[in-house]
C-alpha cells in the first residue's frame, strides 16, 4: 500500500492554483499585445514582455505537480478562451454563434483532458 504524504492534496491545490494564475496572466498578456498595437509605446512593450517571462515561471512551476501536456493544454485552451472573451469586451471583436461553439469545444476539451489526468 503506498504511503501517501499529508500534504499532497494541499500542493496538488497550490499548483492547480498557479496554473490559475499563469491563465490570466496569459490573456492580459496576449491582450497587451493588442493594446501595444493601438497604443505604442516603450511601458507597453516593457509591460508585455514582463507578462511573458513571468507566464513561463507560472507554467514551469505547475509542471512540477501536474501534468507538462495538461498543464500547457489548459493554460493555452483557457487562455485562448479568455483572450476571445476579453477582445469582444475591450476591443469590440464579433461573436458570433460559431465562435460560440467552438470556444465551448475548448473549455470541454479542457475539461475532459483534466478528467482523464
Amino acid at each position: 500500500m503506498p504511503c501517501a504524504w499529508p500534504f499532497s492534496g494541499l500542493v496538488k491545490r497550490q499548483h492547480t492554483l498557479v496554473l490559475g494564475v499563469a491563465v490570466f496572466t496569459e490573456i492580459i498578456w496576449a491582450l497587451s499585445l493588442k493594446y501595444i498595437q493601438l497604443h505604442p509605446n516603450p511601458w507597453a512593450v516593457a509591460g508585455s514582455i514582463a507578462l511573458s517571462f513571468l507566464n513561463m515561471a507560472l507554467l514551469s512551476y505547475t509542471m512540477k505537480g501536474i501534468l507538462a501536456g495538461t498543464a500547457y493544454a489548459i493554460g493555452t485552451g483557457l487562455g485562448a478562451v479568455g483572450v476571445t472573451i476579453g477582445g469582444i469586451m475591450l476591443f469590440g471583436d464579433p461573436l458570433g454563434s460559431t465562435r460560440i461553439f467552438f470556444l465551448y469545444l475548448i473549455v470541454s476539451g479542457v475539461v475532459w483532458l483534466k478528467l482523464a489526468s
